[in-house]
């Protein structure tokens, strides 16, 4: 099957192994993936400032999709899959905000008709392509390896809008990892926050908050944490010496995105999915599997 990525602003600047680790697994299952030219940022950024232009660029960027015939679309990123399903329960909600955003499309050209199917990396590993079929898929177990998993809030919450697990209790990573070999230790702390939504505007609160939560993940003595967001990605991999040193504790904990480790379980070499470029300890876990 072919899926369209929408690929946002964080991945393709600097987590550079989100993509390429995307891009090496899903051929593994016969998916081909469709880039999308002429994209733009998703509006996240501008939502408090601007709500209708933040929808609208949003509503653009699925046009843009539906445009070339794409009617199913991934979207790695936390903070953009949140932003497109607002885009969209707001376009099929408001009959005149469609109206004003539908002129403002056909002066590019564009027309949008809001049937565009949303996937993020999680559900869309666990329900469209399977956990069985993952599973059966492993050449190289982690059955050595036990780790956390931090969903991150904007594929949770408001589950009004989104609905890619449970919000209260999601096990979809969780169950991905499990399909791996690896055993997967829940945590009181699963659902707080990494503190990215702060980091521009208070940031010490915000390294505060991701510091808490790297605590208690250090506490329980795992391989490691797994992801699926670039900005928690960042918050609770890359910055750790920064937040540790607000919290007064040292760190050393990998941070890896899931399908960096379902690609190491695939056998593809760990090049191919940037864990070079990883700003936590990850050769712990490369040490360990070897």
């Amino acid at each position: 099957m072919e899926i369209g990525v929408y690929w946002g602003c964080m991945i393709l600047t600097s987590q550079y192994a989100y993509e390429m680790s995307l891009r090496e697994v899903l051929p593994k299952f016969d998916i081909s993936i469709i880039d999308i030219d002429q994209v733009s940022c998703c509006g996240t950024p501008i939502k408090n400032v601007n709500q209708k232009a933040a929808i609208y660029l949003a509503v653009r960027n699925l046009a843009l999709a539906e445009k070339i015939g794409i009617d199913e679309l991934l979207v790695p990123c936390n903070g953009c899959y949140l932003s497109f399903s607002e885009a969209l329960h707001y376009w099929k909600k408001d009959d005149t905000l469609k109206r004003e955003l539908g002129s403002l499309l056909a002066e590019e050209g564009l027309e949008f008709n809001g049937n565009i199917k949303l996937w993020h990396t999680v559900d869309f590993l666990h329900d469209k392509i399977g956990v069985e079929k993952i599973k059966a898929a492993v050449k190289k177990s982690l059955n050595s390896l036990k780790f956390v998993t931090h969903p991150g809030c904007h594929i949770l919450r408001p589950s009004t809008i989104v609905n890619v697990d449970d919000p209260e209790k999601p096990r979809k990573l969780d169950n991905l990892l499990k399909a791996l070999g690896a055993e997967s230790i829940d945590y009181p702390e699963k659902l707080d926050c990494c503190g990215g939504g702060l980091l521009l505007s208070h940031s010490e609160s915000a390294l505060t908050i991701a510091g808490l939560k790297l605590k208690a993940i250090k506490s329980l003595n795992v391989d490691g944490l797994v992801v699926s967001c670039p900005s928690c990605k960042i918050m609770l991999g890359a910055k750790q010496e920064a937040v540790g040193a607000i919290v007064g504790e040292k760190f050393g904990i990998p941070v890896l995105y899931y399908t960096q480790l379902l690609g190491l379980a695939l056998g593809i070499e760990e090049e191919k999915l940037g864990l070079h470029l990883n700003q936590s300890p990850v050769d712990k876990i490369i040490e360990k599997l070897t």
